[in-house]
């Protein structure tokens, strides 16, 4: 604590320690407004500069008394006691009022607080509850803003937590827990958002040959892994923004994104069934498999149903199974004679695969 007071005898020295203690904001000015002795905390504000020694109007410009370039106008504005209003003249330019009480050696005590700007110096000086005196009510709103940051950093954790859990079990809930594509509902999902926006899409129906064989012989643990080996390549020959679902036990849907060229697809479909030809190894076995391709175009309907597709691309995986499978076909939409009645998609296909649909 430093001092510059004209007697600092045991009677100053204990004033200054006592206003230090009750009024840690407090300075004492002479005669000429030259500060004499600055509280811990005021001097905490401005730690590179000793206050004692400099004039109030050196520090602070005075914004209320207006005007007020003298001690003697200052204790002259309102009798015994002057309010003021300070602002720093450096940064952080912090706003300050104050109560000025005038001594009879023409000198005077000034006792500043924040006011309004409180949270602002808090943060701005790193202020805690030990720099305000302990009956100031600012040491009671300073643990309630501690209590709700605490509160709300909390809430905010809480929140994150719950966000993160809500967009897990979203992903789980459209997700093939064995092969990590998307399941049946998210394909619906992904449909209904396309039909709606009205994007062009391709709709590729695939079921893998002889995949029956492999469980029937090697056992559901060698199927399972043919599965996980199968979903990575269908990934690998997509692309980001396509879409791989399994909607059976050996039944896949693919949707192209913007893509409607038929000779592209049809590249694709082969180059799938080609890889997936490939021998899989399995501990010591070998697996494998085929599969039949079938594909439903977007453009190809007037009006784009997200069921009506399916049901065409499956009847266009028939036709390739009927071909003698491991070939890609696709569906070719024939306009019904003037007059005949629509039926459901189950009414035109061979008993077998409406059978088969129903499953």
């Amino acid at each position: 604590m430093t001092r510059l007071l004209p007697d600092d005898g045991a009677g100053g020295g204990a004033l200054c320690s006592a206003l230090d203690q009750l009024c840690p904001m407090h300075c004492i000015l002479d005669p000429q407004g030259m500060i004499l002795h600055a509280g811990p905390t005021l001097q905490k504000l401005r730690p590179g500069l000793s206050l004692p020694g400099q004039t109030l109007w050196q520090v602070f410009d005075i914004v209320q008394p207006c005007a007020a370039t003298s001690m003697a106008a200052l204790t002259s504005a309102a009798g015994r006691r002057t309010r003021l209003r300070l602002r720093f003249r450096d940064l952080p330019r912090t706003d300050l009022q104050g109560l000025l009480v005038p001594q009879a050696d023409g000198g005077a005590i000034v006792n500043l607080a924040f006011g309004i700007s409180i949270l602002d110096a808090v943060r701005d000086y790193a202020l805690t509850n030990t720099d305000f005196a302990a009956t100031d009510p600012t040491v009671e709103m300073l643990f309630l803003v501690e209590a709700k940051s605490a509160a709300m950093e909390a809430s905010r954790k809480l929140t994150r937590q719950l966000h993160v859990a809500k967009i897990a079990a979203e992903e789980q809930a459209f997700t093939d827990t064995l092969t990590g594509l998307k399941n049946r509902r998210a394909l619906d999902h992904v449909l209904g958002r396309m039909i709606g926006a009205g994007r062009e899409f391709a709709l590729m129906h695939l079921d893998l040959d002889f995949f029956k064989q492999v469980n029937d012989t090697l056992g559901h643990a060698a199927g399972d892994h043919v599965l996980e080996h199968v979903a990575a390549i269908m990934v690998e020959e997509t692309r980001n923004d396509d879409v791989v679902a399994r909607v059976g036990g050996d039944e896949f849907v693919l949707v192209f994104h913007s893509l409607c060229d038929r000779a592209r697809l049809s590249e694709i479909a082969h180059r799938l069934i080609a890889r997936l030809e490939e021998p899989i190894r399995w501990k010591d076995e070998t697996c494998r498999i085929s599969a039949s391709v079938g594909t439903a175009i977007s453009t190809d309907y007037a009006d784009p149903e997200a069921e009506r597709m399916i049901a065409d691309a499956d009847t266009a995986l028939y036709a390739a199974k009927r071909g003698g499978r491991a070939q890609h076909r696709f569906f070719e939409p024939v306009a019904p004679p003037a007059g005949s009645r629509v039926t459901a998609p189950e009414a035109k296909m061979p008993p077998e695969q409406a059978e088969r649909r129903k499953r």
